[in-house]
């Protein structure tokens, strides 16, 4: 018998050309003379690392961020990228890390004088340089050194033999704000980068602008921006006034599998957190929160069905959810109900519904929801 792969029960369409009307909606709005890093960390915040990065590439786009030295080897060797890319790990990585930076070109965050005087130490052993970007801390209380101590460590990288300094960035506390402490942590920012250009004598790449800073803060852009989140379709605060118009990029179908019709005071799935009303139809869909549908929507979601709305009912299960059909007689098994996505509800919406955000939204869909690109 030939080998036949099974039809998937859940998937996540991801939408290409949705992904490069984004990009190229991005560098319209920030202009050619500033660079895109495009963030493409937890698997391009869950749609695909590789075909994502790709289709960036394509459109024109050779620096990459990603969140620790195994997603950049991942990203390095996966096959997406066909050309020699720049790829930052934003992580502060471990000593036993360094060798990987150097064997596979990445660039590593340094923050630390301990991690430098490890780096300088096996870059020296190897005979060979190492990229580095280094992180300040000008608020996010995170990574990096404090604006004062990290004025001591591009001195000290600048006196390496070893170490080539690649750029020098910081993150936003509130990047989605315009004023208050984003603009105290974009004078701590712009002060050091100041004193450290004017005292070296050179120029180096500055950037502290992710998706929020991007549409709300153009005197933060500097000399490349980062955008995550806007890629994908979303804005960072969907209460925001965006000068940009970006569509959702990944939506997330699953199947109907089966069919029923119950009488009135018919308890649909554990605790009975729901009860039918009346005669209703009941259908099952092969998508539960171990694919990412979130437990908590329970009683809350809505899918869409042939284009038309219907509520989930019922405690949302590992591998399953139930939805209230009424008595509509349209849908059947096998058909496709739109979880979330361009069709149907959206990120936003979800993460209204649940008390989170688009982000984890995208990033929760889990590895066993088949990623189809379109």
């Amino acid at each position: 018998m030939t080998d036949v792969a099974p039809l998937p029960m859940a998937e996540a369409r991801i939408a290409l050309s949705h992904l490069d009307r984004n990009i190229r909606a991005i560098r319209q709005w920030t202009g050619k003379g500033v660079r895109i890093m495009g963030i493409v960390k937890a698997n391009a915040y869950g749609h695909g690392a590789d075909r994502i990065a790709g289709a960036l590439e394509a459109a024109g786009t050779s620096d990459f961020g990603v969140a620790n030295i195994q997603e950049a080897v991942a990203l390095k060797t996966g096959g997406g990228l066909k050309k020699n890319a720049s790829i930052l790990a934003f992580s502060s990585p471990l000593v036993q890390q360094i060798d990987a930076y150097l064997q596979y070109g990445i660039e590593m965050t340094i923050c630390s004088f301990d991690m430098l005087r490890a780096a300088e130490k096996r870059a020296a052993a190897c005979g060979t340089k190492l990229a580095v970007q280094v992180k300040v801390d000008t608020g996010m209380g995170r990574l990096g050194l404090l604006p004062a101590e990290t004025m001591e460590l591009l001195r000290a990288i600048d006196r390496s033999a070893h170490l080539e300094m690649k750029g020098i960035y910081t993150h936003f506390a509130e990047g989605s704000k315009p004023d208050g402490y984003t603009s105290l942590q974009l004078d701590r920012f712009r002060e050091l980068v100041s004193a450290y250009e004017s005292e070296s004598g050179r120029t180096i790449c500055k950037h502290a602008a992710s998706s929020g800073a991007i549409l709300c803060r153009r005197d933060s852009w500097f000399d490349m921006v980062r955008p995550g989140i806007l890629l994908y379709g979303y804005l960072p605060d969907p209460a925001m006034r965006s000068p940009v118009e970006v569509t959702p990029v990944m939506q997330v179908e699953a199947r109907v599998i089966f069919i029923k019709t119950v009488t009135a005071g018919t308890p649909v799935s554990y605790n009975r957190t729901w009860t039918a009303p009346g005669t209703r139809r009941i259908a099952t869909v092969a998508a539960g929160y171990a694919d990412g549908y979130p437990r908590t929507l329970s009683n809350r979601g809505t899918v869409v069905i042939k284009g038309k709305a219907f509520s989930q009912v019922g405690t949302v299960t590992m591998d399953q959810i139930m939805v209230d059909l009424g008595d509509d007689c349209d849908v059947k098994t096998g058909d496709n109900a739109i979880l979330f996505g361009w069709e149907g509800p959206s990120a936003n919406d979800i993460a209204y519904s649940t008390g989170s955000i688009s982000y984890e939204v995208l990033c929760s869909v889990s590895g066993r929801v088949k990623r189809i690109f379109i």
